[in-house]
């Protein structure tokens, strides 16, 4: 098999059974029969998957290396992950854990548009790092939402993001809701000379998707949100091939349902399928990451990976203001931080603390 790449599986079995579990998994993931019943030459030599190594992990853990023929995904963004996960995400003893192509497979991905280097032309800051927030909790107006938004504009926070619970309920219809917002913010820039950029949440079906990035685009929005795993990794990736003309920030809602390495998922496969940026649980938060896992992850968004642009990262979920300066001591200046709740308990002193928050990542980033 000339034409292969590498997929990587940590598999729980026991070291009498890891050999027999393994070449099951290569027949599972290329052609889904026994291998006895595989009786074409060409089809056994160039399509039939093969084990290229098994290693114990420990504690009954293996990391099973197979290799697939390139062939069989098509260069299809969707069937890729397939053959990556298909048949065998249903199996409970294996997780996806990493993977390793050749150069000329990335063509097939389209990447982010934007990227870092994008993003950070958007909003107006070339060297230091990026600062978001979320627009909730669900159940305010539109009207009372597009005053936040302002609020949060006249601080300088960079990215102020709908909530990915905010969708099309009657409390805040998207038209609407998208409207007020778009038009709060451009007040605000207006107002101080910054460059904040509004981000409303995609969701729906293809169709109602493709009706809210036409509202958007008619508004001016420049950066839209959108959850991949609840609406659908190809759809994410073909929005960003078809020229969206907007920078994708990819939620990581749902994702969590499947065995599936953080840093493999919300790392390379959301970067390779269009997000310019990833939020993702940051350690420390009310989620269980570990420091391991967010490096890895914030390392495969950022490295450099032939033609594919570079992604932010956005560590999310928890964070406190008074934790910035950590946060970019490990991240370093290529990171957003994304801070909600904390913002939120001050009150009626949330522009003071938004503005706090600002002026301590800006401060941070230029140490």
């Amino acid at each position: 098999m000339q034409d292969a790449f590498s997929v990587i599986y940590h598999v729980r079995s026991t070291p009498k059974e890891i050999a027999g579990r393994a070449e099951a998994i290569a027949l599972e993931q290329s052609v889904e029969l026994p291998r006895a019943a595989v009786r074409d030459p060409y089809i056994a030599e160039n399509i039939l998957a093969r084990v290229e190594s098994i290693a114990p992990l420990g504690d009954d853990q293996f990391e099973v290396v197979i290799r697939l023929a390139r062939a069989t995904t098509g260069d299809e963004p969707a069937q890729w992950l397939n053959m990556l996960f298909g048949n065998t995400s249903l199996q409970e003893d294996v997780l996806l854990a990493d993977v390793a192509m050749p150069e000329e497979m990335l063509a097939a991905f389209v990447g982010p548009r934007f990227g870092v280097e994008g993003l950070r032309k958007l909003v107006g800051a070339e060297e230091r790092p990026l600062t978001c927030t979320a627009l909730k909790p669900q159940g305010l107006s539109s009207a009372q939402l597009a005053d936040l938004c302002g609020l949060f504009a006249r601080a300088g926070i960079d990215l102020i993001k709908d909530d990915h619970g905010l969708a099309n309920q009657r409390f805040s219809p998207f038209a609407e809701r998208v409207a007020r917002c778009q038009a709060a913010v451009e007040q605000a820039n207006a107002e101080t000379g910054r460059r904040c950029c509004y981000v409303p949440n995609l969701i729906g079906s293809p169709r109602q998707i493709a009706e809210q990035v036409h509202l958007c685009r008619e508004l001016g929005v420049q950066v839209v949100m959108i959850e991949p795993m609840l609406v659908g990794m190809a759809l994410m990736h073909e929005l960003a091939a078809d020229n969206l003309g907007m920078a994708i920030l990819a939620h990581p809602a749902f994702g969590g349902a499947l065995r599936i390495a953080p840093a493999l998922l919300f790392g390379k496969i959301f970067r390779l399928f269009g997000a310019d940026a990833v939020i993702y649980p940051n350690y420390g938060g009310r989620f269980s990451y570990s420091q391991q896992t967010c490096k890895a992850l914030a390392e495969n968004l950022l490295h450099p990976w032939a033609g594919v642009k570079p992604a932010f990262p956005v560590p999310a979920g928890g964070m406190q203001v008074d934790r910035v300066q950590e946060m970019l001591d490990f991240y370093g200046k290529d990171v957003i931080l994304l801070i909600g709740g904390s913002l939120y308990m001050a009150g009626n002193a949330l522009l003071e603390r938004s503005r706090i928050f600002v002026e301590n990542v800006q401060k941070g980033g230029a140490r």
